[in-house]
């Protein structure tokens, strides 16, 4: 990096704010590490919507499976967290529910409340289309060495962080 695009670049500035957002974008320096990680962003913010339209699921009940996959999760809390009504939360865990893939259950502490979890046959439908990838993601990873695994993670990490400032 140059002294000029390292002053560029600096947090620290007389200017405004838009002319300091500006003069950062005018001076964006992209590198192959940069463009691989929007590359990646990018064909995997398409990777659900694909995954679904194979399962025969809408974005957002693929996008429920793999949440209460990880998490069994009140209906509540899946409509905060789809950014849906309570009552289009509850439509979309009664289509899967229909189909098999998930079932309510009594909350394990708070027996007024449900969580939303995936049956068997959900979790298959999910991990069958996943199930290459995941092979081809462990084969990548199994051919770095402990160093580069360790810069690797440093910077998928570091890049996490940087996209969680947006939510």
């Amino acid at each position: 990096m140059t002294e000029s695009s390292t002053t560029d670049r600096s947090p620290a500035t007389a200017a405004a704010p838009e002319q300091h957002s500006t003069a950062w974008v005018q001076s964006w320096q992209r590198s192959e590490t940069l463009d691989a990680l929007r590359s990646l962003l990018d064909v995997s913010h398409r990777a659900t919507p694909a995954l679904a339209r194979r399962a025969g699921l809408t974005h957002t009940e693929m996008a429920v499976l793999e949440h209460v996959m990880e998490n069994p999760t009140g209906p509540s809390e899946l409509a905060q967290r789809l950014g849906v009504t309570s009552a289009a939360a509850s439509g979309i865990v009664d289509r899967l529910a229909a189909r098999g893939h998930v079932e309510r259950q009594p909350h394990a502490t708070d027996r007024r409340r449900t969580v939303v979890a995936v049956t068997p046959t959900g979790r298959e439908e999910v991990l069958g289309h996943l199930l290459p990838m995941f092979m081809e993601l462990a084969r990548v990873d199994a051919s770095l060495d402990e160093d580069e695994r360790a810069v690797v993670l440093r910077f998928l990490r570091d890049a996490e962080r940087a996209v969680q400032r947006l939510l």
